[in-house]
């Protein structure tokens, strides 16, 4: 099992990254969220990781804390019907915290306005996580794994949440009017998050 990642960032996309890694490149799938505390290309970072194995591919996924590392686990290994591309999404669209508050209040309806969700998925996500809350209460102290020069790339923000709205499925048309507005000075993750409110 690969834990972490430390090296130098090679190259960033709001869904993915590479590591270089002593001169071998990681490609990583990663949360938007992840993507807004990237530093600046050839700087220095350590991100956690998840690795996939399946029969045709070995895929590895990127966080910056263990909060989302941890959800993202939750959501693969205990509820049914959810893969690592739902749980990115799930995780593009809200918080660990609110995940854990809507799963112990029983909030299916905020689960179900996520992008690729609907009403079964996000009853499945209550009924199957709710014995598992415990685990989900310490998703909020969710630790970062820390790096030198963790400057944000700040960069070209609405540009970034826009390719992350369509790596999520939508239409060009429609992620430019939910994006249409909103605080170009805010990271990306919280533009996807508002705009993911107005598409809902």
């Amino acid at each position: 099992m690969i834990s972490f990642l430390e090296g130098t960032l090679a190259e960033s996309w709001p869904t993915r990254a590479v590591i270089n890694c002593q001169g071998i490149g990681y490609e990583l799938l990663i949360p938007v969220t992840t993507f807004d505390h990237l530093p600046l290309l050839g700087e220095k970072v350590r991100l956690l990781t998840h690795l996939v194995v399946r029969e045709d591919a070995h895929t590895l996924y990127g966080f910056f804390t263990s909060g989302e590392r941890d959800l993202f686990r939750l959501l693969l290994h205990h509820v049914s019907g959810v893969g690592p591309k739902t749980a990115l999404s799930i995780l593009a669209g809200t918080t660990p915290q609110a995940v854990r508050d809507a799963v112990a209040s029983g909030d299916t309806s905020s689960l179900a306005k996520l992008k690729g969700l609907g009403k079964k998925t996000a009853e499945r996500i209550v009924l199957e996580l709710r014995d598992k809350l415990p685990a989900l209460d310490s998703l909020a102290g969710g630790t970062s794994p820390g790096r030198a020069n963790a400057t944000p790339n700040i960069s070209g923000h609405a540009q970034d949440a826009l390719l992350a709205l369509l790596a999520l499925g939508y239409k060009g048309t429609e992620a430019q009017k939910a994006l249409a507005g909103l605080d170009s000075t805010l990271l990306p993750g919280d533009l996807v998050r508002e705009a993911l409110r107005r598409l809902g």
